[in-house]
C-alpha cells in the first residue's frame, strides 16, 4: 500500500486549486444554476452528473498519458476547440432567445414544452464539459501539481478520488441549492436579466475559446 504522507503537501495544493477552479463561475456552473432554477432539482442534478462525468473522463485520460498524445495529435485539440466554441455560442443563442420572451410568452411555452428527460440533461452537461479543451489543460496542470515525478500510481488515484468527492459536493450542491422554491421564485422575477447575463457569458466564452491559442 502506498504511503501518501510524503505527497500530502502537493496533494493539498492541487486539491485547493481544483476546488477553487470548480466552484468559480464558468459555463458548467452557470448551466447547472440556470437549469436548476428554471427546470427543477431533477434536471439540475442530471446536468450536474453529466458535467462530473465529463470532468472525470478528462481526468482519467490525463492520468493515462493524454499530455503525450496532445503533443503528437495536436490537430484533434483544434477540432475540439472549434466544436466546443460553437456549442457555447449555440447555448448563448438559446439564452438570448429566452431573454427576449415576455413573461406571458415564457410561461405559456414552458407549460406547453415537454421537459428534457434526465438522460438528455445528463448528455447536455456531458457535452458542455467534454467539448471544452481547456478542461484538458486544467487537468494537466492539476496533475502536475499533485503528481510529483516518480510518484507511484496510488498518488494519482488518491488525487482523482479526492477531486471526485469535491466535484460531487460542488456541482450537486449548486444544483440542490438553486432548485429550492425561494430561489426559483426569485429567478422568475429576474428571469430576463439572468438569461441575458447567461447569453453574454456563453457568447464571450465561446468567442474566447474560438480565438484563443491553447
Amino acid at each position: 500500500m502506498t504511503d501518501l504522507t510524503p505527497y500530502l503537501p502537493q496533494l493539498a495544493v492541487a486539491w485547493t486549486a481544483y476546488l477553487i477552479g470548480t466552484a468559480s463561475p464558468g459555463p458548467a456552473i452557470l448551466a447547472i444554476i440556470s437549469t436548476s432554477i428554471s427546470r427543477g432539482r431533477q434536471a439540475g442534478v442530471a446536468l450536474a452528473l453529466g458535467v462530473l462525468t465529463g470532468s472525470y473522463v478528462w481526468a482519467i485520460l490525463t492520468a493515462s498519458g493524454l499530455s503525450a498524445l496532445i503533443r503528437t495529435y495536436g490537430e484533434a485539440i483544434i477540432v475540439l476547440k472549434i466544436v466546443g466554441g460553437c456549442y457555447l455560442l449555440w447555448l448563448a443563442w438559446n439564452a438570448y432567445r429566452a431573454a427576449r420572451k415576455s413573461e406571458e410568452t415564457y410561461r405559456a411555452q414552458i407549460a406547453a414544452m415537454p421537459a428534457l428527460s434526465p438522460r438528455r440533461q445528463y448528455l447536455k452537461g456531458l457535452g458542455i464539459h467534454i467539448t471544452n479543451p481547456k478542461a484538458i489543460f486544467n487537468w494537466i496542470m492539476l496533475t502536475s501539481l499533485g503528481m510529483p515525478p516518480g510518484a507511484p500510481g496510488g498518488v494519482m488515484a488518491t488525487f482523482i478520488a479526492g477531486c471526485m468527492v469535491m466535484g460531487v459536493c460542488v456541482f450537486l450542491g449548486f444544483a440542490l441549492v438553486f432548485s429550492l422554491a425561494p430561489v426559483h421564485r426569485a429567478y422568475l422575477k429576474s428571469r430576463r436579466a439572468i438569461e441575458g447575463v447567461m447569453a453574454a457569458f456563453f457568447a464571450f466564452a465561446g468567442f474566447k475559446l474560438l480565438t484563443t491559442r491553447l
